[in-house]
């Protein structure tokens, strides 16, 4: 809000204009380019999957009624943190619909 120039109140001190300053590199921290990503698809290509996502793939295709804590559960044991544990999840599943996928298409 803007200041009124007023020594009280809710937007006392002098009155000042709002400057529009870029936004700093920080904000970009974490942010996946496209070089890494590419990377990391190569890689993932090549080498495929270590032997615990192979096991998470497993837990996946077997499923059952609580298949989705017990993957979490043992990717948080493997990777320990919550954060990590979902989103290893999440990539395994996207890995799985990737396999089904390419094998409807070749049927």
């Amino acid at each position: 809000m803007a200041r009124n120039g007023l020594a009280q109140g809710i937007n006392k001190g002098h009155v000042t204009e709002k400057r529009d300053l870029p936004a700093r590199a920080s904000r970009r921290k974490g942010a996946l380019g496209k070089r890494t990503k590419l990377c990391r698809e190569i890689v993932r290509e090549v080498a495929g999957l270590s032997p615990y996502e192979r096991r998470i793939l497993d837990m996946i295709k077997t499923g059952g009624a609580a298949a989705d804590k017990r993957i979490y559960k043992f990717a948080k044991k493997r990777l320990g943190s919550h954060k990590r544990a979902v989103a290893k999840r999440e990539d395994i599943k996207e890995v799985n619909a990737q396999q089904r996928a390419r094998a409807a298409g070749a049927n």
